[in-house]
Protein backbone atom coordinates (compact mmCIF):
# COMPACT_ATOMS: atom_id res chain seq x y z
CA UNK A 1 0.00 0.00 0.00
CA UNK A 2 1.07 3.69 -0.68
CA UNK A 3 2.40 5.98 2.19
CA UNK A 4 -0.47 8.24 2.94
CA UNK A 5 0.36 11.88 2.81
CA UNK A 6 -1.41 14.12 5.21
CA UNK A 7 0.81 17.08 5.22
CA UNK A 8 3.39 18.87 3.40
CA UNK A 9 7.09 18.46 4.97
CA UNK A 10 10.44 20.23 3.87
CA UNK A 11 12.58 16.92 2.57
CA UNK A 12 14.04 16.26 -0.22
CA UNK A 13 11.09 13.61 -1.23
CA UNK A 14 8.94 16.89 -1.26
CA UNK A 15 11.33 19.38 -3.11
CA UNK A 16 11.38 16.49 -5.42
CA UNK A 17 7.24 16.17 -5.41
CA UNK A 18 6.50 19.69 -6.00
CA UNK A 19 8.51 20.34 -9.03
CA UNK A 20 7.05 16.75 -10.90
CA UNK A 21 5.86 17.87 -14.41
CA UNK A 22 2.63 16.50 -15.91
CA UNK A 23 3.74 15.27 -19.13
CA UNK A 24 2.17 16.79 -22.15
CA UNK A 25 1.18 13.40 -23.55
CA UNK A 26 -1.11 12.67 -20.18
CA UNK A 27 -2.49 16.30 -20.69
CA UNK A 28 -3.73 15.08 -23.73
CA UNK A 29 -5.24 11.90 -22.86
CA UNK A 30 -7.01 13.81 -19.48
CA UNK A 31 -8.78 16.03 -22.54
CA UNK A 32 -9.18 12.87 -24.61
CA UNK A 33 -11.68 10.94 -21.83
CA UNK A 34 -13.48 14.39 -20.81
CA UNK A 35 -13.11 17.15 -23.17
CA UNK A 36 -14.64 20.10 -23.91
CA UNK A 37 -16.68 19.98 -27.18
CA UNK A 38 -14.73 21.57 -30.27
CA UNK A 39 -16.67 24.66 -31.52
CA UNK A 40 -14.45 27.15 -32.36
CA UNK A 41 -12.98 28.33 -35.87
CA UNK A 42 -10.48 30.48 -36.44
CA UNK A 43 -13.13 33.03 -37.35
CA UNK A 44 -14.50 32.41 -33.64
CA UNK A 45 -11.13 32.65 -32.26
CA UNK A 46 -10.38 36.31 -34.14
CA UNK A 47 -13.43 37.24 -32.79
CA UNK A 48 -12.93 36.63 -29.30
CA UNK A 49 -9.58 37.70 -29.02
CA UNK A 50 -10.67 40.89 -30.38
CA UNK A 51 -13.44 40.62 -28.00
CA UNK A 52 -11.21 40.72 -25.49
CA UNK A 53 -8.54 43.37 -26.42
CA UNK A 54 -11.09 46.12 -27.57
CA UNK A 55 -12.67 47.06 -24.67
CA UNK A 56 -12.43 50.02 -21.89
CA UNK A 57 -8.91 50.83 -23.04
CA UNK A 58 -9.67 51.86 -26.78
CA UNK A 59 -12.97 54.22 -25.40
CA UNK A 60 -10.86 55.45 -22.05
CA UNK A 61 -7.51 55.17 -21.80
CA UNK A 62 -6.25 56.74 -25.55
CA UNK A 63 -6.82 59.82 -23.70
CA UNK A 64 -4.53 59.51 -20.72
CA UNK A 65 -1.86 58.27 -23.02
CA UNK A 66 -2.06 60.85 -25.80
CA UNK A 67 -2.32 64.34 -23.15
CA UNK A 68 -0.90 62.49 -20.09
CA UNK A 69 -2.44 61.95 -16.45
CA UNK A 70 -1.26 63.67 -12.81
CA UNK A 71 1.55 61.36 -12.60
CA UNK A 72 2.54 60.67 -16.47
CA UNK A 73 3.35 62.86 -19.02
CA UNK A 74 1.54 62.46 -22.88
CA UNK A 75 2.77 61.13 -26.23
CA UNK A 76 0.86 63.62 -28.43
CA UNK A 77 0.80 62.55 -31.83
CA UNK A 78 3.42 59.98 -31.15
CA UNK A 79 0.91 57.75 -29.62
CA UNK A 80 0.64 56.25 -32.62
CA UNK A 81 4.74 54.69 -32.34
CA UNK A 82 3.43 54.10 -28.57
CA UNK A 83 0.71 51.22 -29.72
CA UNK A 84 3.20 49.75 -32.41
CA UNK A 85 5.89 49.42 -29.41
CA UNK A 86 3.18 48.18 -27.03
CA UNK A 87 1.89 45.87 -30.18
CA UNK A 88 5.65 44.30 -30.89
CA UNK A 89 6.09 43.71 -26.49
CA UNK A 90 2.89 41.55 -26.65
CA UNK A 91 3.68 40.08 -30.12
CA UNK A 92 6.98 37.73 -27.95
CA UNK A 93 4.29 36.55 -25.41
CA UNK A 94 2.26 36.17 -28.13
CA UNK A 95 4.15 33.77 -30.08
CA UNK A 96 5.21 32.05 -26.80
CA UNK A 97 1.72 31.30 -26.51
CA UNK A 98 0.68 30.22 -29.84
CA UNK A 99 4.07 27.53 -29.88
CA UNK A 100 2.52 25.67 -26.78
CA UNK A 101 -1.25 26.49 -27.55
CA UNK A 102 -0.50 24.20 -30.76
CA UNK A 103 1.42 21.65 -28.76
CA UNK A 104 -0.48 21.04 -25.83
CA UNK A 105 -4.01 21.73 -27.49
CA UNK A 106 -5.56 21.67 -23.91
CA UNK A 107 -7.65 23.77 -21.86
CA UNK A 108 -5.85 25.59 -19.14
CA UNK A 109 -3.34 28.45 -21.22
CA UNK A 110 -0.34 29.53 -18.88
CA UNK A 111 -1.52 27.22 -16.07
CA UNK A 112 -0.64 24.20 -18.47
CA UNK A 113 2.04 25.33 -20.25
CA UNK A 114 3.73 25.45 -16.25
CA UNK A 115 2.86 22.44 -15.05
CA UNK A 116 4.67 20.67 -18.62
CA UNK A 117 7.66 22.36 -17.80
CA UNK A 118 8.34 23.61 -13.78
CA UNK A 119 5.95 21.50 -12.02
CA UNK A 120 3.35 21.21 -9.77
CA UNK A 121 3.90 23.58 -7.21
CA UNK A 122 4.74 26.56 -9.89
CA UNK A 123 1.84 25.50 -11.96
CA UNK A 124 -0.50 25.84 -9.23
CA UNK A 125 0.89 29.53 -8.41
CA UNK A 126 1.14 30.63 -11.58
CA UNK A 127 -3.04 29.22 -11.31
CA UNK A 128 -3.47 31.53 -8.93
CA UNK A 129 -1.81 34.26 -10.53
CA UNK A 130 -3.94 33.89 -13.61
CA UNK A 131 -6.73 34.46 -11.05
CA UNK A 132 -6.00 37.56 -10.40
CA UNK A 133 -5.32 38.55 -14.34
CA UNK A 134 -9.22 36.98 -15.31
CA UNK A 135 -11.31 36.66 -11.84
CA UNK A 136 -10.63 39.93 -10.71
CA UNK A 137 -10.39 41.61 -13.73
CA UNK A 138 -13.99 40.10 -14.82
CA UNK A 139 -15.23 41.89 -11.32
CA UNK A 140 -13.34 45.30 -12.73
CA UNK A 141 -14.68 45.44 -15.44
CA UNK A 142 -18.28 44.26 -14.96
CA UNK A 143 -18.12 47.66 -12.32
CA UNK A 144 -16.64 49.59 -15.40
CA UNK A 145 -19.50 48.31 -17.52
CA UNK A 146 -22.15 49.59 -15.16
CA UNK A 147 -20.23 53.10 -15.06
CA UNK A 148 -20.54 53.21 -18.75
CA UNK A 149 -24.07 52.71 -18.34
CA UNK A 150 -25.24 55.05 -16.01
CA UNK A 151 -23.71 57.63 -18.06
CA UNK A 152 -24.75 56.37 -21.04
CA UNK A 153 -28.84 56.40 -19.27
CA UNK A 154 -27.78 59.56 -17.84
CA UNK A 155 -28.11 61.25 -21.33
CA UNK A 156 -31.68 60.62 -21.83
CA UNK A 157 -33.13 62.09 -18.22
CA UNK A 158 -35.67 64.22 -20.26
CA UNK A 159 -37.14 60.98 -21.43
CA UNK A 160 -36.48 58.50 -18.63
CA UNK A 161 -37.78 58.45 -15.00
CA UNK A 162 -36.06 60.01 -12.60
CA UNK A 163 -34.57 56.78 -10.57
CA UNK A 164 -33.32 55.24 -14.08
CA UNK A 165 -31.63 57.94 -15.34
CA UNK A 166 -30.09 59.24 -12.41
CA UNK A 167 -30.33 55.84 -9.72
CA UNK A 168 -29.36 56.30 -6.25
CA UNK A 169 -26.23 55.90 -5.67
CA UNK A 170 -25.99 52.85 -3.22
CA UNK A 171 -27.88 51.08 -5.40
CA UNK A 172 -25.21 51.68 -8.59
CA UNK A 173 -21.59 51.23 -6.53
CA UNK A 174 -19.36 48.85 -4.43
CA UNK A 175 -19.54 49.59 -0.81
CA UNK A 176 -15.84 51.53 -0.87
CA UNK A 177 -16.97 53.96 -3.77
CA UNK A 178 -20.21 54.68 -2.93
CA UNK A 179 -18.60 55.83 0.62
CA UNK A 180 -16.78 58.81 -1.30
CA UNK A 181 -19.87 59.64 -2.67
CA UNK A 182 -22.35 59.61 -0.15
CA UNK A 183 -23.48 62.63 1.57
CA UNK A 184 -25.16 63.41 4.94
CA UNK A 185 -28.67 64.23 3.42
CA UNK A 186 -28.55 61.10 1.30
CA UNK A 187 -30.90 57.91 2.16
CA UNK A 188 -28.85 55.05 2.31
CA UNK A 189 -30.54 51.43 3.97
CA UNK A 190 -29.39 49.84 6.88
CA UNK A 191 -28.83 46.52 8.04
CA UNK A 192 -27.87 46.47 11.98
CA UNK A 193 -26.52 50.02 11.23
CA UNK A 194 -23.90 49.36 8.38
CA UNK A 195 -25.13 50.77 5.36
CA UNK A 196 -25.97 48.47 2.15
CA UNK A 197 -24.18 49.40 -1.50
CA UNK A 198 -24.61 47.03 -4.10
CA UNK A 199 -23.45 47.64 -7.47
CA UNK A 200 -26.92 45.77 -9.20
CA UNK A 201 -26.13 46.66 -13.31
CA UNK A 202 -22.82 44.64 -12.40
CA UNK A 203 -24.09 41.90 -10.78
CA UNK A 204 -27.17 41.71 -13.38
CA UNK A 205 -24.75 41.93 -16.10
CA UNK A 206 -22.49 39.11 -14.40
CA UNK A 207 -24.99 36.56 -14.20
CA UNK A 208 -25.87 37.36 -17.81
CA UNK A 209 -23.08 36.48 -19.35
CA UNK A 210 -22.55 33.21 -16.72
CA UNK A 211 -25.76 32.13 -18.14
CA UNK A 212 -24.34 32.82 -21.55
CA UNK A 213 -21.57 31.46 -21.28
CA UNK A 214 -23.41 27.98 -19.79
CA UNK A 215 -25.12 27.75 -22.66
CA UNK A 216 -21.79 26.80 -25.14
CA UNK A 217 -18.65 28.29 -26.00
CA UNK A 218 -20.31 28.62 -29.60
CA UNK A 219 -23.16 30.66 -28.61
CA UNK A 220 -20.74 33.07 -26.72
CA UNK A 221 -18.52 33.47 -29.32
CA UNK A 222 -21.88 34.15 -31.51
CA UNK A 223 -22.11 36.86 -28.52
CA UNK A 224 -18.64 38.21 -28.74
CA UNK A 225 -19.28 38.32 -32.71
CA UNK A 226 -22.00 40.24 -32.21
CA UNK A 227 -20.56 42.91 -29.89
CA UNK A 228 -17.06 43.41 -31.55
CA UNK A 229 -19.14 44.13 -34.61
CA UNK A 230 -20.88 46.67 -32.82
CA UNK A 231 -18.19 47.91 -31.28
CA UNK A 232 -15.75 48.36 -34.84
CA UNK A 233 -19.24 49.88 -36.08
CA UNK A 234 -18.83 52.75 -34.24
CA UNK A 235 -14.76 52.93 -34.17
CA UNK A 236 -15.38 53.10 -38.07
CA UNK A 237 -17.99 55.73 -37.95
CA UNK A 238 -15.13 57.64 -35.64
CA UNK A 239 -12.80 56.99 -37.89
CA UNK A 240 -14.86 58.42 -40.97
CA UNK A 241 -16.68 61.47 -39.33
CA UNK A 242 -14.09 62.47 -37.62
CA UNK A 243 -11.52 62.27 -40.50
CA UNK A 244 -13.48 65.62 -41.60
CA UNK A 245 -12.34 67.29 -38.29
CA UNK A 246 -8.81 66.82 -38.36
CA UNK A 247 -6.07 69.58 -38.19
CA UNK A 248 -2.95 69.01 -39.59
CA UNK A 249 -1.65 71.48 -37.40
CA UNK A 250 -2.53 69.37 -34.45
CA UNK A 251 0.58 66.99 -35.14
CA UNK A 252 2.76 69.22 -34.72
CA UNK A 253 5.17 68.74 -32.57
CA UNK A 254 4.75 65.25 -33.15
CA UNK A 255 6.20 64.11 -29.72
CA UNK A 256 5.86 66.89 -27.57
CA UNK A 257 7.55 64.95 -24.41
CA UNK A 258 10.02 62.98 -26.53
CA UNK A 259 10.77 59.89 -25.95
CA UNK A 260 9.82 59.49 -22.26
CA UNK A 261 6.23 60.55 -23.95
CA UNK A 262 6.50 57.57 -25.85
CA UNK A 263 7.62 55.37 -23.50
CA UNK A 264 5.30 56.71 -21.21
CA UNK A 265 2.54 56.06 -23.84
CA UNK A 266 3.76 52.35 -24.81
CA UNK A 267 3.10 51.23 -21.04
CA UNK A 268 0.32 52.86 -20.55
CA UNK A 269 -1.55 51.53 -23.92
CA UNK A 270 -0.05 47.84 -23.28
CA UNK A 271 -3.03 47.33 -20.95
CA UNK A 272 -5.26 47.95 -23.96
CA UNK A 273 -3.96 45.13 -25.35
CA UNK A 274 -4.33 42.33 -22.61
CA UNK A 275 -6.82 39.84 -23.18
CA UNK A 276 -5.56 37.55 -26.52
CA UNK A 277 -3.72 35.21 -24.00
CA UNK A 278 -7.48 34.02 -22.98
CA UNK A 279 -7.75 32.60 -26.37
CA UNK A 280 -4.96 29.99 -25.35
CA UNK A 281 -7.34 28.86 -22.46
CA UNK A 282 -9.65 27.61 -24.66
CA UNK A 283 -7.68 25.65 -27.23
CA UNK A 284 -9.42 22.71 -26.03
CA UNK A 285 -12.63 23.89 -27.61
CA UNK A 286 -10.81 24.32 -31.15
CA UNK A 287 -11.63 22.39 -34.08
CA UNK A 288 -8.39 22.85 -35.68
CA UNK A 289 -5.82 24.45 -32.70
CA UNK A 290 -3.11 23.46 -34.51
CA UNK A 291 -3.64 25.69 -37.28
CA UNK A 292 -6.15 28.20 -35.73
CA UNK A 293 -4.65 29.28 -32.96
CA UNK A 294 -1.86 30.54 -34.21
CA UNK A 295 -3.63 33.00 -36.26
CA UNK A 296 -6.44 33.79 -34.00
CA UNK A 297 -3.88 35.08 -31.47
CA UNK A 298 -1.43 37.00 -33.64
CA UNK A 299 -4.55 37.49 -35.89
CA UNK A 300 -6.62 39.37 -32.80
CA UNK A 301 -3.54 41.65 -32.00
CA UNK A 302 -2.85 42.75 -35.72
CA UNK A 303 -6.25 43.60 -36.64
CA UNK A 304 -6.35 45.83 -32.57
CA UNK A 305 -3.32 46.99 -33.53
CA UNK A 306 -4.31 48.96 -36.78
CA UNK A 307 -7.58 50.33 -35.27
CA UNK A 308 -5.90 51.78 -32.53
CA UNK A 309 -3.70 53.52 -34.41
CA UNK A 310 -6.61 54.86 -36.97
CA UNK A 311 -8.00 56.08 -33.70
CA UNK A 312 -4.77 57.46 -32.25
CA UNK A 313 -4.43 59.52 -35.33
CA UNK A 314 -7.82 61.04 -35.63
CA UNK A 315 -8.01 61.49 -32.14
CA UNK A 316 -4.71 63.36 -31.91
CA UNK A 317 -5.50 65.59 -35.01
CA UNK A 318 -9.34 66.68 -33.76
CA UNK A 319 -7.73 67.42 -30.43
CA UNK A 320 -4.35 69.42 -29.79
CA UNK A 321 -2.97 67.54 -27.20
CA UNK A 322 0.74 69.15 -26.89
CA UNK A 323 -1.45 71.40 -24.48
CA UNK A 324 -3.13 71.21 -21.58
CA UNK A 325 -6.90 69.35 -22.07
CA UNK A 326 -10.20 68.88 -20.95
CA UNK A 327 -11.08 66.61 -18.47
CA UNK A 328 -13.66 65.30 -20.35
CA UNK A 329 -11.40 64.06 -22.92
CA UNK A 330 -9.37 62.04 -20.70
CA UNK A 331 -12.54 60.26 -19.61
CA UNK A 332 -14.47 60.23 -22.64
CA UNK A 333 -11.92 61.00 -25.66
CA UNK A 334 -13.50 59.92 -28.81
CA UNK A 335 -17.22 61.05 -27.31
CA UNK A 336 -15.94 64.50 -26.67
CA UNK A 337 -14.41 65.08 -29.79
CA UNK A 338 -17.47 63.73 -31.56
CA UNK A 339 -18.93 66.62 -28.81
CA UNK A 340 -16.70 68.57 -29.81
CA UNK A 341 -17.18 68.83 -33.25
CA UNK A 342 -20.74 69.03 -32.87
CA UNK A 343 -21.89 65.71 -34.01
CA UNK A 344 -24.05 64.47 -30.66
CA UNK A 345 -25.79 62.03 -32.18
CA UNK A 346 -21.74 59.88 -33.08
CA UNK A 347 -20.71 60.88 -28.98
CA UNK A 348 -24.41 59.12 -28.29
CA UNK A 349 -23.61 56.05 -30.22
CA UNK A 350 -19.73 55.78 -29.55
CA UNK A 351 -21.20 55.35 -26.08
CA UNK A 352 -22.89 52.05 -27.31
CA UNK A 353 -20.23 50.86 -28.61
CA UNK A 354 -18.58 51.39 -24.98
CA UNK A 355 -20.93 49.04 -23.62
CA UNK A 356 -20.39 46.55 -26.44
CA UNK A 357 -17.14 46.45 -26.49
CA UNK A 358 -16.61 45.82 -22.28
CA UNK A 359 -19.46 42.98 -22.77
CA UNK A 360 -17.05 41.67 -24.80
CA UNK A 361 -14.40 41.83 -22.59
CA UNK A 362 -16.75 40.27 -19.75
CA UNK A 363 -17.50 37.40 -21.66
CA UNK A 364 -13.73 35.96 -22.29
CA UNK A 365 -12.46 36.91 -19.47
CA UNK A 366 -15.21 35.11 -17.35
CA UNK A 367 -14.45 32.12 -19.98
CA UNK A 368 -11.01 32.24 -19.46
CA UNK A 369 -11.33 31.88 -15.50
CA UNK A 370 -13.69 28.90 -15.77
CA UNK A 371 -11.03 26.96 -18.08
CA UNK A 372 -8.29 27.34 -15.79
CA UNK A 373 -9.93 26.35 -13.00
CA UNK A 374 -11.35 23.55 -15.29
CA UNK A 375 -7.75 22.54 -15.82
CA UNK A 376 -7.01 22.71 -12.12
CA UNK A 377 -9.89 20.40 -11.11
CA UNK A 378 -8.33 18.01 -13.67
CA UNK A 379 -5.25 18.01 -11.54
CA UNK A 380 -7.16 17.36 -8.31
CA UNK A 381 -6.10 20.89 -7.25
CA UNK A 382 -9.63 21.93 -6.76
CA UNK A 383 -12.77 19.70 -6.22
CA UNK A 384 -13.06 17.06 -9.30
CA UNK A 385 -16.73 17.59 -9.05
CA UNK A 386 -16.02 21.01 -10.83
CA UNK A 387 -15.29 18.99 -14.06
CA UNK A 388 -18.68 17.30 -14.40
CA UNK A 389 -20.00 18.65 -17.75
CA UNK A 390 -23.75 20.08 -18.74
CA UNK A 391 -25.83 17.27 -20.79
CA UNK A 392 -27.26 19.26 -22.74
CA UNK A 393 -24.44 22.24 -23.37
CA UNK A 394 -21.44 20.41 -22.75
CA UNK A 395 -19.98 23.03 -20.74
CA UNK A 396 -18.50 23.54 -16.98
CA UNK A 397 -21.58 24.69 -15.63
CA UNK A 398 -21.37 23.91 -12.11
CA UNK A 399 -17.92 25.48 -12.04
CA UNK A 400 -19.64 28.59 -14.22
CA UNK A 401 -22.43 29.09 -12.22
CA UNK A 402 -19.65 29.00 -9.29
CA UNK A 403 -16.79 32.02 -11.25
CA UNK A 404 -20.18 33.75 -11.62
CA UNK A 405 -21.89 33.56 -8.06
CA UNK A 406 -18.07 34.40 -6.62
CA UNK A 407 -18.01 37.70 -9.31
CA UNK A 408 -21.06 38.62 -7.21
CA UNK A 409 -19.40 38.20 -3.90
CA UNK A 410 -16.35 40.43 -5.66
CA UNK A 411 -18.50 43.40 -6.62
CA UNK A 412 -20.33 43.26 -2.98
CA UNK A 413 -16.95 43.04 -0.95
CA UNK A 414 -13.87 44.09 -2.97
CA UNK A 415 -11.88 47.08 -3.36
CA UNK A 416 -11.94 47.42 -6.60
CA UNK A 417 -9.34 50.31 -7.96
CA UNK A 418 -6.21 47.90 -5.67
CA UNK A 419 -7.74 44.54 -7.62
CA UNK A 420 -7.81 46.20 -11.11
CA UNK A 421 -4.40 47.10 -10.37
CA UNK A 422 -2.89 43.66 -9.27
CA UNK A 423 -4.50 41.92 -12.41
CA UNK A 424 -1.46 43.77 -14.02
CA UNK A 425 0.75 41.95 -12.04
CA UNK A 426 -0.85 39.15 -12.88
CA UNK A 427 -0.84 39.34 -16.28
CA UNK A 428 2.64 40.22 -16.49
CA UNK A 429 4.06 37.36 -14.48
CA UNK A 430 1.82 35.07 -16.98
CA UNK A 431 3.29 36.21 -20.00
CA UNK A 432 6.68 35.89 -18.61
CA UNK A 433 6.42 32.43 -16.90
CA UNK A 434 5.24 31.67 -20.42
CA UNK A 435 8.40 32.87 -22.43
CA UNK A 436 10.53 30.59 -20.13
CA UNK A 437 8.46 27.80 -20.23
CA UNK A 438 8.79 27.83 -23.99
CA UNK A 439 12.57 28.11 -23.49
CA UNK A 440 12.61 25.01 -21.05
CA UNK A 441 10.79 22.98 -22.97
CA UNK A 442 12.80 23.45 -26.37
CA UNK A 443 15.55 21.73 -24.04
CA UNK A 444 13.75 19.29 -21.78
CA UNK A 445 11.76 17.59 -25.13
CA UNK A 446 13.19 19.02 -28.47
CA UNK A 447 11.90 16.23 -30.19
CA UNK A 448 7.83 16.89 -29.42
CA UNK A 449 5.84 17.75 -32.54
CA UNK A 450 5.99 21.44 -32.56
CA UNK A 451 3.41 22.60 -35.50
CA UNK A 452 3.81 26.19 -34.63
CA UNK A 453 7.49 27.56 -33.43
CA UNK A 454 8.25 30.66 -32.40
CA UNK A 455 11.12 31.89 -34.76
CA UNK A 456 14.17 32.76 -33.41
CA UNK A 457 14.32 31.29 -30.55
CA UNK A 458 15.69 31.64 -27.77
CA UNK A 459 16.47 35.07 -28.78
CA UNK A 460 12.42 36.40 -29.28
CA UNK A 461 10.98 34.78 -26.03
CA UNK A 462 13.74 36.18 -24.22
CA UNK A 463 12.95 39.88 -25.42
CA UNK A 464 9.54 38.82 -24.29
CA UNK A 465 10.85 38.64 -20.48
CA UNK A 466 12.81 41.19 -20.95
CA UNK A 467 9.91 43.85 -22.05
CA UNK A 468 7.71 42.18 -19.87
CA UNK A 469 10.07 42.29 -16.98
CA UNK A 470 10.64 45.80 -17.53
CA UNK A 471 6.99 46.89 -17.44
CA UNK A 472 6.81 44.87 -14.22
CA UNK A 473 9.70 46.34 -12.32
CA UNK A 474 9.00 49.92 -13.90
CA UNK A 475 4.95 49.49 -12.49
CA UNK A 476 6.43 48.29 -8.92
CA UNK A 477 8.28 51.61 -9.07
CA UNK A 478 5.69 53.34 -9.10
CA UNK A 479 3.96 54.69 -5.37
CA UNK A 480 1.04 51.89 -5.54
CA UNK A 481 -0.10 49.11 -2.66
CA UNK A 482 -0.76 47.10 -5.33
CA UNK A 483 2.96 46.53 -5.29
CA UNK A 484 2.71 45.78 -1.82
CA UNK A 485 -0.51 43.55 -2.18
CA UNK A 486 1.27 41.20 -5.06
CA UNK A 487 3.62 39.39 -2.51
CA UNK A 488 1.12 39.02 -0.10
CA UNK A 489 -1.39 37.36 -3.00
CA UNK A 490 1.51 35.05 -3.66
CA UNK A 491 1.83 34.21 -0.01
CA UNK A 492 -1.68 33.00 0.45
CA UNK A 493 -1.62 31.01 -2.89
CA UNK A 494 1.72 29.09 -1.34
CA UNK A 495 -0.20 28.33 2.11
CA UNK A 496 -3.29 26.90 0.32
CA UNK A 497 -1.14 24.74 -1.69
CA UNK A 498 0.77 23.79 0.95
CA UNK A 499 -2.43 22.70 3.47
CA UNK A 500 -4.70 21.59 0.51
CA UNK A 501 -3.32 21.16 -2.71
CA UNK A 502 -0.23 19.06 -1.86
CA UNK A 503 -2.49 17.16 0.66
CA UNK A 504 -4.97 16.18 -1.93
CA UNK A 505 -2.87 15.59 -5.31
CA UNK A 506 -0.93 13.05 -2.67
CA UNK A 507 -4.32 11.19 -1.59
CA UNK A 508 -5.30 10.78 -5.29
CA UNK A 509 -1.74 9.44 -6.21
CA UNK A 510 -2.79 6.78 -3.21
CA UNK A 511 -5.80 5.90 -4.75
CA UNK A 512 -4.50 5.58 -8.08
CA UNK A 513 -1.43 3.28 -6.69
CA UNK A 514 -4.34 1.05 -4.47
CA UNK A 515 -6.22 0.65 -7.44
CA UNK A 516 -3.22 -0.23 -9.48
CA UNK A 517 -2.36 -2.90 -6.58
CA UNK A 518 -5.68 -4.28 -6.01
CA UNK A 519 -5.70 -4.59 -10.04
CA UNK A 520 -2.84 -6.81 -9.85
CA UNK A 521 -3.91 -8.55 -6.94
CA UNK A 522 -6.76 -10.09 -9.76
CA UNK A 523 -5.09 -10.82 -12.35
CA UNK A 524 -2.63 -12.74 -10.10
CA UNK A 525 -5.29 -14.79 -8.38
CA UNK A 526 -6.98 -15.48 -12.16
CA UNK A 527 -10.07 -13.08 -10.98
Amino acid sequence: MAEKYSRATFTRNFLKTITRIKNPDEMLSDAKKVGLEKSLGVWDLILLGVGAIIGSGIFAIVGIAAAGGDSTVGAGPALTVSMVIAAIACIFSALCYSEFATMIPVAGGAYTYTFATLGEFAAWMVGWVLMLEYAIGFIAVACAWSNHLIQFLSGFEKFLPAWLANPPVWLVNDPFTASKLITPDMFVPKLFGIPICINLPAIIIVLLMTAILVKGTKDSAKMAGLMVAIKLGVIALFVIAGAFYVKPENWTPFAPNGFEGIFAGAFLIFFAYIGFDALATAAEECKNPQKDLPIGIIGSLIVTTIVYVLVALILTGMQDTSAAVPTAFLKAPMAYCMTLAGQNWAAGLISIGSLAGLTSVLLVLEMAATRILYAMSRDHFISTKFQKLHPKYKTPAVLTWTVGGLAVIGILTLNLDVAAELCNYGTFTSFIIVCVAVLILRKTDPDRPRPFKVPFSPFLPALGIITCGGLMVYKSMQPSSSALLFPVWLGVGAIIYLLYGFVKNRLNENKIHNEKVAQRKLEKNGI
